[in-house]
């Protein structure tokens, strides 16, 4: 379960008063003499106690996004200070392949289930020491697509075996610590059901726990369908951060990270030693992980090892799947981090715990901190701008320019030729973060309050090329009144562009605009997606290897 925390805050106060500076300034002599010489009105503003009740909370926010961006920077710094520390080959090698048992816990994956264990079968494993379990939960066709693909695979001699379980008790926790009663390897390898991994996989991850206390390897998440839309190359770029520096700058420096849930293997002593797969938290990987790395058990982190999967092509898929995370890392943070704080682990490993499991406090701060925005902006403007520059700039470039240099840096680690294109991608990225406030926000809300939810899976379609269509009038999601409180707030950032314009403060136009895109974009995908797939694609298009609906 990758930790995708993509939400900040340009202080826009400062923006507004260099603008201000920029537009109407002639030149230095003349700024100096208007703006600190003299001093014909000064004294005339006074604050006063609403102004207060407005700064004090603006700031108090604003300092603690600062934080969470100061440590992106942190991130990067830990990356290539201990570049050393990568691993890419195991310290030693088993004289004798030990068992594995490959778990494919699946719900409702009509769709890709087929590819899912097309892929698993071509793993280059000694059969004699492989077993393979489809683990469905699925009350659709989706059972009978998966027990005649398992049936097929397991009449060819593949140690493949089927399981159904009708009630989904635990959901995917639960599927998989049932499949833990029958499994017969001493290693568990996990695959969602829209990953492909590759031939070598297992090979490449199971030396690495000739060591005695490593618990589980984990390799680097790719994506099949990157290039197929806008909004599948923006998450794509999101998860190559956390992917790059998240994991890559915890692991080098030996502070705890999360399994992601697939495209990783345990170690079985491992997980029944942590206390086994827990349903408690919509994120069971990484309350297992950390359950497990405070037994003393080690993880690794393998980037080389890449494991292609399939990124939601819808915008209400996304917000779904952000939110689950939002909520389970919440929930995990609650559960765990007391634990975390109260160990005898290094302080260093237990202040980057803080910052992992509470990142996504980020998305409520951000409301208070929008609906202060506008009469802050108003409020400061009479203090003279000078004072908010020196005090918001170091913020400004703690909170907002971290993200940018944070997602530059890992396209730079991964396409060192091509990675300039992302400059393109930024502003939609930004844009995109802010826009999953409301949804990301409900969901941290309701994991402070304790309440508890289901786990909703991310549909799936296989959609790898543009030829393909989407199909997915059938698990398509809606998210009720969110899109319209969307839609509300981006046109109330329309009126702070107004007021930008009207005050002519035109260089703040296009940060304004930002928060407008991302609201009004994710809003207007949530209502209108599927409207138009008939126009996007001939009828006949379709690349899949079986007819949608088997």
């Amino acid at each position: 379960m990758p930790s995708v925390t993509i939400v900040s805050l340009p202080t826009l106060a400062t923006i507004q008063f260099v603008a201000l500076f920029l537009a109407r300034q002639r030149g230095l002599a003349e700024w100096w003499q208007a703006n600190v010489r003299d001093t014909t009105f000064k004294g005339l503003y006074q604050l006063n106690s609403f102004d207060l009740a407005l700064l004090i909370p603006y700031f108090a926010v604003l300092i603690i996004l600062a934080s969470y961006g100061m440590h992106r920077y942190v991130l990067v710094y830990l990356y290539y200070k201990n570049r050393k520390n990568r691993v890419t080959e195991p310290p030693g090698h088993f004289a004798e392949l030990p068992r594995v048992t490959v778990q494919l816990p699946i719900f409702n994956e009509q769709f890709v289930v087929e590819r899912l264990v097309e892929s698993i079968c071509r793993l280059d494993y000694p059969r004699d020491r492989l077993d393979i379990q489809v683990l469905d939960d699925s009350t659709d066709e989706t059972v009978a697509v998966a027990r005649a693909v398992v049936e097929r695979y397991a009449a060819l001699g593949e140690p493949i075996s089927y399981h159904h379980r009708s009630n989904r008790e635990g959901f995917k926790a639960g599927a998989l610590q049932e499949g833990m009663k029958t499994a017969r390897g001493e290693y568990i390898a996990i695959f969602d059901a829209d990953f492909v991994p590759k031939e070598d996989f297992l090979l490449r991850l199971i030396h690495h726990f000739a060591e005695p206390r490593v618990g589980m390897v984990q390799a680097r998440w790719t994506h099949i369908n990157r290039n197929y839309s806008f909004l599948t190359e923006v998450e794509a770029i999101l998860l190559d951060g956390h992917f790059i520096l998240e994991h890559g700058g915890r692991s080098r420096t030996g502070g705890f990270f999360n399994f992601n849930g697939t495209a990783g293997m345990w170690r079985r002593q491992a997980i029944e030693e942590a206390g086994g797969w827990e349903h408690d938290t919509l994120t069971e990987d990484t309350d297992l992980s950390y359950r497990a790395q405070l037994e003393g058990w080690k993880f690794v982190y393998l980037q080389d090892v890449e494991c292609p999967a399939e990124l939601p092509i819808e915008m209400t898929a996304f917000k779904t799947q952000q939110a689950r995370w939002a909520k389970g890392l919440i929930q995990v943070a609650k559960k765990i981090l007391p634990r975390v704080l109260r160990s005898g682990v290094p302080r260093k490993v237990k202040i980057e715990a803080w910052y992992h499991l509470t990142a996504n406090l980020s998305y409520p701060l951000m409301i208070v901190l929008s609906t202060l925005l506008l009469p802050a902006m108003i409020v400061r403007f009479y203090q003279g701008w000078f004072q908010m520059l020196y005090i918001d700039l170091p913020l400004f470039l703690a909170s907002t320019f971290s993200i940018s240099s944070f997602y530059l840096v890992s396209q730079k680690e991964l396409y060192p030729r091509t990675w300039p294109r992302t400059f393109l991608y930024l502003p939609f990225l930004m844009a995109l973060g802010i826009g999953l406030t409301i949804t990301n926000t409900r969901a941290v809300l309701e994991a402070l309050a304790g309440i508890q939810s289901s786990f909703k899976r991310t549909p799936k379609y296989r959609v790898e090329t543009r030829a393909d269509r989407a199909n997915a009038a059938k698990y398509r999601r809606r998210l009720g009144w969110v899109p319209w409180i969307e839609l509300l707030i981006g046109a109330y950032f329309a009126a702070t562009v107004y007021y930008a314009v009207d005050n002519e403060n035109y260089m703040t136009v296009p940060f304004l605009l930002l928060f407008v895109l991302g609201y009004w974009y994710t809003g207007l995908m949530s209502l209108l997606q599927g409207r138009f797939e008939r126009l996007a694609l001939p009828a006949e298009a379709h690349s899949k290897p079986f007819p949608v609906g088997v």
